[in-house]
C-alpha cells in the first residue's frame, strides 16, 4: 500500500495532507500513484474526487457515511473555475424515497455528512488538460447555526413533498440551499418511490446536492 493511502489519524494530519498537495497538478500527483490520467471526464466523472480519496486516505468509497469516518470529516472536491467559483453544484448524498415515515433531520444523511466538510478546490476549466489542472488551498469547514438552519428546512420541505407522493414535481428550483435531482447512471436506473396515492412507483433515484451560490459564499467567506 503507498504510505501516503493510510488513512490519517487525526484532523491536524489530515489537513497536513491536504495542504502538501495544494498547488500539486493533477497530473503531478497522479504520478506519484501511478494511475493513468484520463483524457477527459466524461467517462471517468468521479476520477478526481478518487484520486485525491486515495491520496488523503479516505475510507469510505461509496457507503453511506462519513470519508473519514474516525475523524467525523466528509471530504468534497468541487471544480473551480479562473475566478474561483463552483462549476457545479456538489452532491451530498442519495435522498430516501421510501421508508421515511418518522425520519428526522438529525437522523438524516444529509445532516451526518455535513457536520464537517472538508473542502478542496481544483481546477475545473473545461479548456484546461485534466493533468495541468491545479489543487487548491483546502478548507475545514463546520455549519454556522445560520447554514444549518437553512439546509435543515430545504431538507424538511423537500422530504415532506417525498412522503407526499410528489417526488416527480420536485425540480431543482426547490429548496434556497439544497436542492433534489435525478441520481443514477442514466435515465434507465430505477428504484423504489411513493406516489401521490400513497402506493410504491418506480422513479429514477434522487440525490441531495448544494446549490452553487452557497458553496460560492463558503469558498467566499475563507479565501476573502
Amino acid at each position: 500500500m503507498n504510505i501516503r493511502s493510510r488513512s490519517p489519524k487525526s484532523i491536524n494530519e489530515l489537513m497536513q495532507r491536504a495542504q502538501d498537495m495544494a498547488g500539486l497538478t493533477l497530473g503531478q500527483l497522479a504520478s506519484l500513484h501511478n494511475i493513468a490520467v484520463p483524457r477527459d471526464l466524461r467517462r471517468d466523472k468521479g476520477w478526481v474526487g478518487q484520486l485525491i480519496e486515495h491520496e488523503l486516505g479516505a475510507l469510505a468509497g461509496s457507503k453511506p457515511e462519513q470519508d473519514f469516518l474516525h475523524l467525523g470529516v466528509e471530504l468534497k472536491t468541487i471544480p473551480i473555475d479562473v475566478n474561483g467559483k463552483p462549476l457545479e453544484t456538489t452532491y451530498v448524498t442519495v435522498a430516501p424515497l421510501v421508508n421515511i415515515q418518522g425520519l428526522t433531520w438529525e437522523q438524516s444523511l444529509v445532516y451526518h455528512k455535513l457536520q464537517r466538510v472538508l473542502w478542496v478546490p481544483v481546477e475545473g476549466m473545461r479548456d484546461k488538460p485534466i493533468a495541468q489542472r491545479r489543487i487548491g488551498m483546502p478548507i475545514l469547514w463546520t455549519p454556522s447555526e445560520d447554514e444549518f438552519a437553512m439546509i435543515r428546512q430545504d431538507w424538511e420541505e423537500i422530504m415532506e413533498l417525498i412522503a407526499l407522493g410528489k417526488v416527480e414535481q420536485i425540480t431543482a428550483r426547490h429548496g434556497e440551499v439544497l436542492q433534489l435531482r435525478p441520481k443514477g447512471a442514466n435515465s434507465r436506473s430505477v428504484t423504489q418511490s411513493i406516489n401521490n396515492e400513497g402506493l410504491i412507483s418506480q422513479t429514477n433515484p434522487r440525490g441531495f446536492y448544494l446549490k452553487i451560490p452557497f458553496t460560492q459564499s463558503i469558498l467566499n467567506h475563507y479565501f476573502n
